[in-house]
C-alpha cells in the first residue's frame, strides 16, 4: 500500500530520531519493512498509520485524538481478553498445547506473516512447529490457532470429533471482499452444506465412468500437445486440468483464449493467496470500522471484483445456452439450473458455485501433475520403475497401446504415486482452519469453542520414514498410512475420486510415451506454483516413434471433440 505524504506533526516526529532508535524493537512497529521518508514500518503497522495520516488531513486535528484513543481501547481490550482466557485456563487447571513465544497483542502474527513471502520459508515455518509437539497453539491476533502435526491428533479431532470441527472461522478479507461471501471452500458450515449436497449428485460414484471418458479424451489432447510442443509441458498440465473440469461442469469442450485461461489461473492463485493473507482476517473487529477507515478495502475490493468479472464471462453463455435448450448434458444444466433439483441457491450462488469447482480442483490437479514431473525428472529410478510396470500392461512385442482407466489395479506402483506426489511435496501446505464450536478437552488440554485447528501437511509428511525420499511403494498395498492429501473430516475434498482419475491416467500416459529429464539446475525444495510460465526447467522426450505415431494415431481419432484453445 502506498503511504500519502507524511503531515507536518509527523515530520517534526521524523526528526527525533532517538524515539525510534530507543525503542525495543520486539514492540514497536516500525520495524524491517517498507522505507517511508527516514524511516521503515512494519506491514502490520501500515493501514493504522495510513488512516492516522487521513484522518489528519481530513478532519485536521479534530478527530485525529478520537481515533487515536479508540485505537487504544481496542487494544486494551485484546489484552484484557487474552487474560481473560489465560486466567479462565489456569481456573480449569489446563492449558492449550505449548506453542512459540509471541509479541503482545499480535502473538505468532508477525511471524507467519514473515514465512508467508516465499513459499520455502513458509514450509520452512511449519517444519519448525514439529518439535513443539503433535499439536501447537498460536496466538494470531484475537485468533487462537492449534496446529496439528501428526496422523494421530487429526483423526481425532478432524475425523472423529467432525461434528464439533467442521466449521470454518469467518473471514473477513477471503471471505466478504475477495469471495462476495460465496466460495464453497471458506463458507460457514450454514451455507456451505447446500454447496456440498448438489456437488455430490455431481461427484458421487455413479458418474466415475461417465468422467472417465472424457479424462481419457483430454488426456489424448494433452499427449499431443506435449509432443508438437514440448517446451510447454506446463501450459499443457493447466489446460488438462481445466478442460476436464470444463466438460464436467460445463458440459463443452474448452473453448476459450489463452489470455482468459490466463485469467482464470490468476483468479485461483489470488484467491489461494488471500486466505489469511491479512491482519484483518485475524482481528475482524477492523471491518467494522467505517468504509472511510479501511484503506486496505480499495485493493481487496477490487480483487474481488475482478474475480466476479471472469467468473461472469465463463458463466453467461453457459446459462443462456441452458435456457434456450441448447446445453449438453453438465452439472450445471442437470444439477445447479434444474428445476426438479430444486438448488436454494440464486444465481450469484450458482455461479460461483459452478466456477469454483472448476478453479480448484483444476489448480490443484495442475499443480500436483507439475510436481510429479518434478519427482521424474529428479527421481529416475523411480520413472523407470514406473515405465517398467506400464509397459508389461501395454506393450506386446511391437504393439502398442496407451494406459486405460480400467489399468488401474494392474499398475500399484502409478497409483501410489498420486498419494506419495502429495505427501512429498504437498501442494496445500496448510489446510485451511477447521473452527471449533464448542469447548474441547483432548489429551489433558483444554481447548476453548472459537480455537481453530489446522492440519499441517508438511507435519504428517515428516511422520514417514525418510520423509524427503519420493518412495510410491509406501502406499502399495492394503495396510498403508491415513492419507491427508485431499483433507479430512467432513470438510474432505468431495472430488477426491474424480481427482485421483484425472491424476493416474495422465500420470501413466505421459509415462508411457514421454521421458523427463532437468533441462537445468533443479531446486526441488521450490515448487513455484504461483508462476504463469514454466516453474522449473524440464525437458521432456518423446521415446520413440512409434510412440509418436501412436499419439498422433489417437488424437486424430477424436479431433471433433478436442477442445478448441490453443488447438495446433
Amino acid at each position: 500500500m502506498e503511504l500519502p505524504s507524511a503531515p507536518g506533526w509527523w515530520r517534526t516526529l521524523s526528526n527525533s530520531k532517538s524515539i525510534v532508535r530507543d525503542c525495543h524493537p520486539r514492540y514497536f512497529f516500525f520495524i524491517n519493512a517498507r522505507k517511508h521518508q527516514n524511516y521503515q514500518f512494519h506491514p502490520i503497522s501500515q493501514p493504522l498509520i495510513a488512516i492516522m495520516y487521513s484522518v489528519e488531513n481530513w478532519y485536521h486535528i479534530y478527530l485525529g485524538p478520537l481515533l487515536v484513543l479508540c485505537c487504544a481501547c481496542v487494544v486494551f481490550s485484546q489484552i484484557l481478553k487474552l487474560a481473560h482466557l489465560k486466567y479462565s485456563s489456569g481456573k480449569k487447571k489446563r492449558t492449550v498445547p505449548p506453542g512459540p513465544p509471541g509479541l503482545p497483542v499480535l502473538g505468532n502474527l508477525i511471524q507467519m506473516m514473515k514465512a508467508r513471502r516465499e513459499a520455502l520459508s513458509f514450509n520452512s515455518w511449519l517444519f519448525s512447529l514439529i518439535p513443539y509437539g503433535e499439536m501447537v497453539t498460536l496466538r494470531m491476533g484475537s485468533k487462537t490457532w492449534v496446529v496439528l502435526n501428526s496422523d494421530r491428533v487429526v483423526s481425532e479431532i478432524i475425523t472423529k470429533r467432525g461434528k464439533i470441527t467442521n466449521e470454518r472461522p469467518h473471514m473477513p478479507i477471503a471471505s466478504d471482499l475477495v469471495s462476495n461471501g460465496r466460495r464453497t471452500v471458506i463458507r460457514q458450515e450454514k451455507e456451505w452444506r447446500e454447496g456440498r449436497r448438489v456437488m455430490h449428485q455431481l461427484l458421487s460414484g455413479s458418474n466415475l465412468k461417465v468422467y472417465a471418458g472424457m479424462q481419457e479424451l483430454e488426456s489424448v489432447d494433452m499427449l499431443r500437445r506435449y509432443l508438437r510442443d514440448p517446451d510447454l509441458w506446463f501450459a499443457h498440465n493447466y489446460r488438462y486440468a481445466t478442460s476436464v473440469l470444463y466438460r464436467i461442469v460445463m458440459g463443452y469442450p474448452l473453448n476459450k483464449t489463452k489470455a482468459q485461461l490466463d485469467d482464470y489461473q490468476r483468479v485461483t492463485i489470488e484467491f489461494v493467496t488471500a486466505i489469511n493473507r491479512s491482519y484483518v482476517d485475524f482481528f475482524p473487529w477492523l471491518s467494522k470500522l467505517p468504509h472511510f477507515l479501511q484503506p486496505w478495502r480499495r485493493f481487496w475490493s477490487k480483487m474481488g471484483s475482478f474475480h466476479r468479472r471472469v467468473f461472469r464471462e465463463w458463466w453467461e453463455p453457459i446459462k443462456t445456452a441452458v435456457r434456450n435448450g441448447s446445453a449438453p448434458p453438465s452439472f450445471v444444466r442437470d444439477v445447479l439450473l434444474h428445476p426438479d433439483v430444486k438448488f436454494d441457491g440464486d444465481d450469484e450462488e450458482a455461479m460461483y458455485l459452478a466456477t469454483s469447482v472448476m478453479a480448484a480442483g483444476g489448480d490443484n490437479t495442475r499443480m500436483t501433475i507439475n510436481v510429479f514431473i518434478m519427482a521424474m525428472a529428479t527421481r529416475p529410478e523411480a520413472q523407470l520403475r514406473a515405465r517398467e510396470e506400464i509397459d508389461r500392461v501395454c506393450t506386446n512385442d511391437e504393439s502398442l497401446r496407451l494406459p486405460r482407466m480400467s489399468d488401474l489395479s494392474s499398475m500399484p506402483y502409478v497409483a501410489a504415486m498420486i498419494k506419495e506426489v502429495l505427501r512429498w511435496r504437498p501442494t496445500v501446505p496448510i489446510v485451511p482452519p477447521h473452527q471449533l464450536t464448542e469447548d474441547l478437552e483432548f489429551d489433558g488440554y483444554f481447548i476453548p469453542a472459537g480455537t481453530c485447528f489446522l492440519i499441517n501437511s508438511i507435519g504428517l509428511s515428516s511422520e514417514f520414514a525418510d520423509p524427503h525420499e519420493f518412495r510410491p511403494e509406501r502406499w502399495v498395498g492394503d495396510s498403508g498410512p491415513n492419507f491427508w492429501g485431499f483433507g479430512g473430516g467432513r470438510r474432505v475434498c468431495v472430488g477426491w475420486k474424480v481427482a485421483e482419475q484425472a491424476l493416474f491416467i495422465s500420470f501413466a500416459r505421459l509415462l508411457y510415451c514421454f521421458e523427463f529429464s532437468p533441462n537445468g539446475p533443479i531446486d526441488d525444495q521450490r515448487l513455484n506454483h504461483q508462476v504463469l510460465d514454466e516453474p522449473f526447467p524440464v525437458k521432456a522426450t518423446v521415446r520413440s516413434a512409434g510412440h509418436a505415431s501412436l499419439i498422433e494415431e489417437e488424437a486424430s481419432k477424436y479431433e471433433a471433440s478436442f477442445s478448441t484453445f490453443g488447438a495446433k
